[in-house]
């Protein structure tokens, strides 16, 4: 990652509006108007740069974003969509077709696993879930129809580390395209110089982190970019996932104060997962010694941007998760709600929520417990005082034993 800042990349672009504007001119327009029948020919056909067919194939607005985002990823180009679904769906397609099988790990999205599971197999493509943290076993699960090795870099939600550089290496000797899912980790890590041919992220998530906004992205070569968006067989152009000119300039504006986010993300997660820690809560954090990958993280992230905002305890039961996640929302501590990213913290247990998709018996088998919080922890001006408002919290509920005192005194005084 020596030389290549992601921040950097998208603090160096710059785009005008149409009349001198800061932010570029958003493209309110569905459909476009040619000055010759002969550029309208050569634009369906793929001949004509810079003109505009119909939006739900691009539009200038859309554009803008895929060239900040391939900027940030270090790949040639990207192809934004209306949801972090309809850029992976589209890939997984535009790459498999009836026959052909996919290796993939076992603790992904909820929603990937069940469009791997439940939904590809209609089109005869099969999938293998393995534990991405084995090599052997991910090269052991390789057949000769295998086309892809799909992974995310930080696992939802076990939080679990994929070796990117080691999986690049294993799909380029079997000629398989490896797929990551970065979106625990924008800026953080690159996977495309680790090795990765595409890299996705749900913009919904870290990237627009106002969680106001559904979107996704699909970073890769102009080759496959343009596979995916071509007229007459392209699974993005075809399926329809397309994002709206709107949400894309939204997006754009926010992707500038990425950086400061992240950073804040991490600190704060950084600290509350030190502090549970101590307190004897088991605690998987990958800043965390303790992270069976820490040191493996280490020498993947661009250390400036930290370990990430994503943290996850044990209580022991559902029951206590949910007394607990329903006391801390109630003391204003953050949400009882899905997803990650927001300025708030969001909390939530993933085998009711964002992996119930995933059988009982299978949560159980890759270490996913009842008693599992998940948190995308938020950018908080004082996370001292957050912590000792949680500790209360817990204290009162019995998930801690002791008695709320001192600062977590002070900090539930303040708060009501």
């Amino acid at each position: 990652m020596k030389n290549f800042n992601p921040a950097d990349k998208i603090q160096d672009l710059q785009y005008f509006g149409e009349f001198g504007g800061v932010n570029p001119s958003i493209s309110d327009s569905s459909t476009y108007t040619f000055l010759s029948a002969k550029t309208m020919f050569d634009t369906f056909e793929g001949n004509m740069e810079g003109c505009y067919l119909y939006s739900r194939h691009s539009s200038p607005s859309n554009l803008y974003l895929d060239q900040a985002l391939a900027a940030m990823e270090g790949t040639e180009t990207a192809n934004v969509s209306a949801s972090g679904m309809g850029a992976i769906t589209p890939t997984l397609l535009q790459l498999c077709g009836a026959g052909d099988h996919i290796v993939s790990s076992r603790t992904i999205y909820g929603g990937t696993y069940a469009f791997l599971k439940n939904f590809t197999p209609r089109f005869g493509i099969e999938t293998s879930f393995v534990d991405i943290t084995k090599l052997n076993i991910v090269e052991a699960a390789i057949t000769p129809k295998t086309k892809v090795l799909y992974c995310e870099t930080v696992s939802n939600p076990l939080l679990e580390v994929a070796d990117i550089a080691s999986l690049a290496k294993i799909a380029k000797k079997h000629n398989l395209k490896l797929v990551v899912d970065n979106t625990f980790s924008p800026l953080s890590v690159s996977p495309a110089k680790l090795g990765a041919d595409i890299v996705i992220h749900s913009l919904t998530k870290y990237i627009n982190g106002s969680s106001d906004t559904v979107g996704g992205v699909t970073c890769a070569s102009k080759e496959f970019i343009n596979s995916l968006k071509n007229v007459n067989s392209g699974a993005s152009m075809l399926l329809g996932p397309t994002m709206d000119s709107l949400r894309s300039a939204s997006v754009m504006k926010n992707l500038r104060t990425l950086h400061i986010r992240i950073k804040q993300h991490s600190h704060n997660a950084h600290y509350l997962a030190d502090q549970f820690e101590k307190e004897g809560l088991k605690t998987v954090y990958p800043g965390l010694k303790s992270h069976p990958s820490h040191e493996l993280y280490k020498t993947m992230i661009n250390p400036e941007y930290g370990f990430g905002g994503m943290l996850t305890i044990d209580v022991g039961t559902l029951e206590k998760a949910n007394e607990l996640m329903e006391l801390m929302q109630e003391r204003n501590l953050g949400y009882l709600a899905v997803s990650l990213g927001f300025y708030k913290t969001l909390f939530s247990a993933p085998g009711t929520s964002t992996s119930s998709e995933i059988p009982l018996e299978e949560q159980k088998e890759m270490g996913l417990t009842d008693g599992l919080i998940r948190f995308s922890i938020g950018l908080d001006n004082d996370i001292q005082r957050t912590y000792e408002m949680i500790k209360a919290c817990m204290v009162e509920l019995g998930v801690l034993k002791g008695s709320i005192h001192g600062d977590s005194q002070r900090a539930f005084a303040e708060n009501h």
